[in-house]
């Protein structure tokens, strides 16, 4: 009997989620005018960039999701038997759950110019199988240069425009890519200060060593120096010198003197960037009782509703047939968002059913509860309330 031997596999790299080496390896690295390669991967690692992408995705993601049913009047109505939610709620496919799906797609969207992309497996009869969203660069996108027409294509395969969820940035660049600058320069302070804290968080000097010492003499000295007094080790060493040998430290110059606060207005310009708020990305400063709850609000108003915008037509999009589109939209639940406390969002409900602006029921689902008899009329409970007597007579409103 003859036997062969198995051959090794052969690891390979693909283009299709390419590291920052094979974007160097075919000369495409993002640069920037400080320098510094500045790549999704690479930028994520910058603790304010993974920190905004974070709490807009997150947020995103979080909310409840519902497939309303558009009647006559303009009006919706939830729609929970259709069996589109299954695949937003719970999973889109064998191995990746709802809330991840869409996290992911506003990450890649956030992150990457040709914005997040997904494909939507039907079966012969146009139900949705499945939504697998690819590895960044598997699914590739061509615009058309006059009406901006996508085209679509899977490992070289065209794909219908209907079948892939694409969600996109503004201006049709990502903030990442548009901040590239302001990452770059905090990727600068960034390794600026691990040399500066791994040198024994010590500025550099100069040896000044007397005339005559030979070139050979001088590279022992330096070695030594360093060996004694560069390292994390090293810091508050006693120097020795020898042969009349100076040490002469190098001051700060008016950039090192402001390190921090340069580090700390990098973030500031990462929030402009991604239009978040300072105080979200741990920056508290300048942050008070007040003027975080403000931010907060224009973070949900100015920064989360136009993803939150974005992210339902692309589904709708996708997800509906051009007949259904007509019968059935996707809406986030923004009360998440808004739930304040117990105490708060009590005398708001009150409020309401007061001015007869909701019913009691409204009121209950807000809460979570289940309806209760007579609670679908509009009634200001604290000065209609209807009383009887004992003796079964009707003494009317009191």
């Amino acid at each position: 009997m003859k036997l062969f031997k198995r051959k090794p596999k052969i690891e390979t790299k693909g283009l299709a989620e390419p590291g920052d080496d094979l974007y160097a390896l075919f000369g495409l690295t993002p640069g920037s005018t400080s320098g510094a390669v500045v790549t999704p991967d690479a930028a994520l690692r910058v603790p304010a960039v993974g920190s905004a992408i974070r709490v807009i995705s997150d947020a995103v993601a979080t909310l409840d999701i519902h497939v309303k049913r558009i009647e006559a009047d303009r009006t919706e109505v939830d729609a929970p038997d259709h069996p589109i939610l299954p695949f937003m709620r719970d999973q889109a496919n064998d191995w990746t759950d709802g809330f991840s799906m869409i996290r992911d797609l506003v990450i890649d969207a956030l992150s990457d110019d040709k914005g997040g992309m997904a494909f939507v497996n039907r079966l012969g009869d146009g139900r949705v199988a499945e939504i697998i969203r690819y590895r960044r660069g598997v699914i590739d996108v061509q615009f058309d240069q006059t009406t901006g027409e996508p085209r679509y294509k899977i490992n070289s395969r065209t794909v219908a425009a209907s079948d892939v969820i694409h969600l996109r940035s503004p201006f049709g660049r990502a903030p990442l890519s548009l901040a590239r600058e302001a990452i770059a320069t905090a990727m600068a302070l960034d390794k600026h200060a691990a040399k500066l804290f791994g040198n024994g968080a010590r500025p550099s000097g100069a040896l000044m060593f007397p005339k005559g010492m030979g070139e050979e003499s001088v590279k022992k000295a330096r070695a030594a120096w360093r060996v004694t007094h560069e390292g994390n080790d090293s810091g508050g060493a006693t120097a020795i010198l020898y042969d009349g040998a100076e040490f002469t430290p190098f001051t700060f110059n008016s950039t090192d003197a402001q390190f921090l606060e340069n580090r700390k207005f990098q973030i500031l310009e990462i929030a402009r960037a991604f239009r978040v708020p300072p105080s979200m990305l741990f920056d508290h400063d300048r942050a008070t009782w007040s003027n975080t709850e403000q931010m907060g609000r224009e973070f949900l108003s100015y920064t989360l509703e136009p993803w939150l915008r974005a992210t339902e037509g692309a589904l709708r999009r996708a997800l509906f047939s051009p007949e259904d589109r007509l019968r059935y939209a996707i809406r986030f639940d923004r009360d998440d968002l808004t739930r304040a406390d117990l105490a708060t969002r009590a005398t708001v409900i009150n409020s309401l059913i007061s001015s007869q602006t909701i019913n009691p029921n409204e009121g209950r689902s807000w809460l979570g509860l289940t309806p209760r008899a007579g609670g679908e009329q509009f009634m200001n409970p604290n000065i209609s309330t209807n009383k009887t007597d004992p003796k079964g007579d009707d003494d009317g409103p009191k």
